[in-house]
């Protein structure tokens, strides 16, 4: 009986009766359609899993994207509907529950609470990757999942983290796909208009609005020479190919005026029409950014901007600077976003005039596998008044 009262203590689903499915809203006002889209193919995918568990769903996005709605009216529905025995629990609150067992007051014993956790019918594991990366913490996590990996148990998971830095041996259960569905929730935090706000203001393309591909091929009408005519036409069609089709790195190299920012822009707003959640910010503009994220009246936390950041499914950072000048504090976080970005290989486009460039940068810009830096020595652009071009500018790691 006692073991019974802890078991419940744990499980929070009493405190979600309100997360239903009929509760749910799957449309969702201010989103794209490709947005509205994700959101009714994961609620469908709920739905049937609640009917018919199987096997593992991994519901993954950022913070308020609904992740924990769906999983909790799955775990409501089988109690409600099927009467199933389930059990709902956040990563961080299980390792706590599991610590207060070697207490001398602890009404149940260790192995007793765990059995129960790894054999529970259904297990909803919420905020996977919120718990504290201790040893201790990840070896009570990997046999949790191992075991339940082994015995094929149904198990639904909710993460904000990026499963690719996880404990290898978790990854690789998460991501087996003979036993694991994954539904990628890339849908803004639906709680928060304070949030919302703040991401509006640094993704901001609305001071960008003329900057479109039409309007940068106005340049066509300058006294180009032959060799900067055909230049343009190629760095026309590099740029609008990466807008259809993003992949890797993005980098334009040049001295200012010659309209670095109006071709990231143009990329920009063709992303924004096919639903991407794009961040577009100036890089001193993001550093600010994330400092405000310490200030008390911030509505989000630091880790969460500077996740939106690293994870955001297309970025434009624009006039990225990484010098002498530049502080300790700016420069690790630019590394974080930018060594991130670059090892899950995600859509981004680099503006910069730097001529001597930072070497762990440069590494990354180097790698043709990833990066394309187009040929950029057109002169700067001063409303038609056309300037001799300059002598081709030199390799963007050169001195």
């Amino acid at each position: 009986m006692q073991h019974e009262h802890a078991i419940r203590a744990m499980s929070s689903l009493e405190a979600f009766s309100q997360k239903t499915f009929e509760l749910f809203d799957a449309t969702r006002p201010g989103l794209t359609d490709a947005q509205n889209d994700i959101l009714r193919r994961a609620y469908e995918l709920a739905y049937r899993y609640a009917d018919a568990p199987d096997g593992w769903l991994l519901l993954t996005g950022s913070y308020g994207s609904g992740k924990t709605h769906l999983a909790v009216a799955i775990a409501n529905r089988r109690v409600s509907v099927y009467g199933e025995k389930v059990m709902m629990v956040t990563a961080p609150d299980l390792l706590d529950h599991l610590r207060s067992t070697y207490g001398p007051s602890s009404e149940i014993a260790y192995d007793a609470l765990f059995d129960r956790v790894r054999n529970t019918p259904l297990l909803v594991l919420d905020d996977l990757g919120a718990e504290s990366p201790t040893p201790w913490a990840r070896e009570k996590l990997y046999q949790l999942l191992n075991h339940r990996h082994s015995a094929q148990l149904p198990t639904v998971i909710t993460t904000n983290s990026d499963v690719e830095v996880m404990d290898g041996r978790i990854r690789s259960r998460l991501t087996d796909q003979g036993l694991t569905r994954t539904v990628q929730m890339d849908i803004p935090d639906h709680r928060s208009p304070g949030a919302a706000q703040i991401e509006l203001n640094l993704t901001n393309l609305d001071r960008y609005q003329s900057m479109r591909f039409e309007t940068f091929e106005d340049r066509r009408a300058e006294s180009l020479t032959d060799e900067e005519k055909q230049q343009f036409e190629n760095l026309i069609g590099i740029a609008r190919a990466y807008a259809e089709h993003p992949a890797g790195w993005m980098v334009f190299i040049g001295q200012p005026g010659i309209g670095k920012t109006h071709l990231a822009a143009a990329i920009a707003h063709e992303r924004k029409a096919h639903g991407d959640k794009l961040a577009f910010v100036v890089c001193s503009e993001l550093t600010d950014y994330l400092r405000a994220a310490f200030t008390p009246a911030s509505p989000i936390s630091f880790d969460k901007r500077l996740h939106e950041i690293k994870q955001a499914s297309f970025l434009v950072l624009d006039n990225l600077q990484i010098d002498a000048h530049t502080t300790s504090w700016t420069r690790e976080k630019l590394y974080d976003i930018l060594t991130y970005r670059f090892d899950c290989n995600l859509p981004t486009v680099i503006t910069t005039y730097q001529g001597k460039m930072d070497a762990r940068l440069a590494s990354r810009i180097e790698n043709k596998s990833r990066c394309t830096v187009p040929v950029w020595s057109v002169p700067p652009y001063r409303g038609g008044t056309h300037r001799r071009a300059a002598k081709p500018r030199r390799s963007p790691t050169s001195s």
